[in-house]
């Protein structure tokens, strides 16, 4: 197939995935292991699986099931919102604050009551940031590993018969293989640094509505919600080719600043009046 005969592997594309995916296993490990040693008496597991179980329901269930209607097939709903560069902003913005934040709500709400502490709260954000790295950004990082070791053995229809890639199939096989070959140090880097970003996201989101619902104040789902939406607007606008990258990361370490910020102010305010 001509499409893949002029494929290249970089000389850093393998290690740099290799180092990426050893990386991706150990940020969820080490924020695990970290706040378990630290709070060992005041958390329990259930809350790492209840957290990792939400994710799953509001961005993974819930939030594909609407995005397969609105986006993805063929309607005049779908030919709107992809037809416009707003549109497809607001509507993607919207979508990941209000399933995701309604969903840690109503589980840290309705769902799982007992045991509620701050510092459960942040093992609930450690469990849904977590599953989102080990089963959504893992397995992509993988797959592109598994290409550039193939494809860096040199023979191109091997790699292909190996991927199961076909004429039907090339074009959809493509950007994945692009993207494999383009893998290097950098890519490395803001994978790392993006992820870490979303993992301190999470649980500043998961305190923030944790703070809500034990104090009743729905203002501070509202919020959630609010921040959610304001730090995904720049990955949207890339997503449209709209911003360049560089931006995107500057954009959320500001925003992930603002929200680890009223966290925290909360997370110490929740702890103070539970010892007193």
């Amino acid at each position: 197939m001509k499409e893949f005969e002029n494929i290249v592997i970089g000389n850093s594309s393998v290690p740099a995935l290799i180092i990426t995916v050893i990386m991706m296993i150990m940020i969820p490990a080490v924020f695990f292991i970290f706040w378990r040693i630290k709070h060992k008496q005041q958390t329990n597991i259930s809350y790492l699986i209840i957290g990792a179980a939400g994710f799953f329901i509001s961005a993974r269930v819930l939030e594909l099931g609407v995005h397969y209607f609105c986006i993805v097939a063929d309607n005049s709903v779908s030919r709107f919102i992809n037809g416009s560069t707003v549109a497809f902003v607001l509507y993607g913005i919207l979508m990941a604050g209000v399933f995701e934040e309604c969903g840690r709500y109503i589980i840290l709400k309705y769902i799982w009551k007992k045991n509620r502490s701050p510092e459960n709260a942040v093992l609930y954000g450690i469990g849904h940031g977590g599953i989102e790295i080990l089963a959504v950004v893992l397995p992509s990082i993988i797959l592109y590993l598994v290409i550039a070791v193939l494809f860096s053995a040199g023979n191109v229809d091997n790699a292909l018969s190996a991927l199961n890639i076909t004429e039907e199939t090339a074009a959809t096989a493509l950007p994945s293989i692009q993207a494999a070959a383009g893998f290097d140090y950098a890519m490395m880097t803001m994978n790392v640094i993006e992820r870490l970003f979303a993992m301190f996201a999470h649980i500043g989101f998961t305190v923030i509505v944790y703070y809500g619902v034990i104090n009743a104040k729905k203002a501070f789902l509202m919020a959630a919600i609010l921040l959610h939406m304001l730090m995904d607007t720049f990955p949207a606008l890339y997503q449209r080719g709209m911003v360049a990258l560089w931006s995107v990361e500057v954009w959320l370490a500001l925003w992930i600043a603002v929200i680890i910020f009223i966290a925290m102010k909360l997370y110490k305010e929740m702890n103070a009046i539970s010892t007193t």
